[in-house]
């Protein structure tokens, strides 16, 4: 009794809509798990990490070095030595060099997070272009599909009025060229929707042929910000820009250092002498002494390092010069992007408002035409694929329009509201 109450809940729950199918993703959604189960960002916040480790290495001197000295083992190996030495010694930069390495290497690792949100954006990207893609392509999918659907009216009329000899045999066999040829279409299709699927699914570091079901609406919307808005937040926000002013900061203290090689670097040591022989020491009674050493490097070579300073600074001008020279690109891909987008989204709005139904309101004015002796097959005909053309050029202009966010987004570094 127990199994057949338990078989039947069960079918019960296969027969509630949404069980059945697989679960509706959002874009938000999409993205959200791309941005944490992506390997290459995943990747990249591991650069991110690496980088942050290595400040400290930079701040930190080199490590000193210890020395022990067994000198005049007469006896053998170790045995009966006449003295022992203890030194300890540590190389040291001239003041101010580490402290300099050690920002630069922050920079870095601000350069290595930068990166990483870079490549977040850029995955997010591709999440919503595949995403975008699947309704573009379930929309295209259902415009053939209603394109089948008429195209088969069309064959009926015609081989109505074939039959009545009201209409040529070749305007029975256009139509059905035209019906097949569709049904072709709507095969192929269905493949480029199962591939386009397979590209979200391998953003989403899942199995090719996971199931996954998009939301079915488009969203028209366009942002709140003005075009000048637009600009100055991508010219503050975009990573590049961000890396580029951070690598300029970074050829800077370059250049301070190539200037800083003509200071020496040097290294103090102190050391222990113990005279385990009486009279090897310098007085009988003092068998043990103190070292003091201090050594530094001689910048006899100065004119290698002229060169050195010359290109540090060819390099600091190049940062400059890519610096300016990203912002200008910057500024003008979104100006563009941004006037792209309001057209894109106006001819979409014209299409599905007015120009689509214009077009559907005519296909049906002919069919009824065509069935009374009133028009020809080829004026049918062209006014089907006028509907056709109608909403492919809808689905074109929305795909721009996506496709001109998506792209937009990128350009500014992130999300815009």
């Amino acid at each position: 009794m127990r199994s057949l109450l338990t078989l039947a809940a069960l079918t019960g729950l296969l027969c509630l809509p949404g069980v059945v199918s697989a679960q509706t993703m959002s874009v938000d959604q999409a993205v959200a798990e791309v941005r944490r189960v992506n390997p290459q960002v995943r990747a990249a916040r591991f650069r991110w990490e690496s980088a942050k480790h290595q400040i400290i290495q930079n701040y930190t001197p080199a490590d000193p070095q210890f020395t022990f000295i067994d000198s005049d083992s007469w006896r053998g190996f170790l045995a009966g030595s006449g003295m022992h030495n203890i030194t300890v010694t540590q190389a040291l930069q001239f003041p101010g060099k580490g402290v300099l390495q050690g920002q630069n290497a922050e920079r870095s690792a601000e350069i290595a997070r930068l990166a990483y949100s870079a490549a977040v954006r850029d995955v997010t990207a591709q999440a919503k272009t595949s995403y975008y893609q699947i309704q573009l392509d379930l929309a295209l999918n259902d415009l053939i599909t209603e394109n089948a659907a008429n195209l088969e009216r069309v064959l009926k009329v015609t081989e109505i009025a074939y039959t009545a000899n009201l209409a040529t045999q070749g305007d029975f066999i256009n139509a059905k060229f035209a019906l097949e040829a569709d049904r072709e279409l709507l095969r192929q299709q269905t493949v480029t929707i199962a591939n386009d699927k397979t590209a979200l699914n391998v953003l989403l570091d899942r199995r090719p042929d996971e199931p996954l079901t998009v939301d079915r609406k488009f969203d028209l919307a366009t942002f709140e910000l003005t075009l000048d808005e637009a600009v100055e937040r991508a010219i503050s926000r975009r990573q590049e820009i961000l890396q580029s002013a951070l690598t300029e900061k970074n050829q800077d203290t370059a250049l301070t250092l190539a200037r800083l090689e003509y200071a020496p670097d040097y290294n103090v040591g102190f050391g222990l002498d113990h005279w385990l022989i009486a009279s090897f020491a310098p007085t009988p009674t003092h068998t043990e002494d103190w070292n003091f050493q201090i050594g530094f490097n001689l910048p006899i070579f100065f004119w290698a390092k002229n060169a050195d300073i010359t290109r540090a600074r060819q390099d600091l001008d190049a940062a400059r010069e890519d610096l300016e020279s990203i912002r200008t690109q910057t500024a003008g891909q979104v100006t563009t992007l941004y006037r792209q987008i309001l057209r894109s989204r106006e001819t979409a709005l014209l299409y599905r408002s007015t120009l689509v139904p214009l077009a559907h309101q005519a296909f049906e004015v002919m069919v009824i035409a065509y069935q009374s002796g009133k028009t020809d097959f080829t004026t049918l005909i062209s006014t089907f694929r006028q509907q056709s053309d109608a909403r492919t050029a809808y689905l074109q202009a929305v795909n721009q329009l996506l496709a001109g966010k998506v792209a937009l987004e990128q350009a500014a570094g992130g999300s815009l509201p």
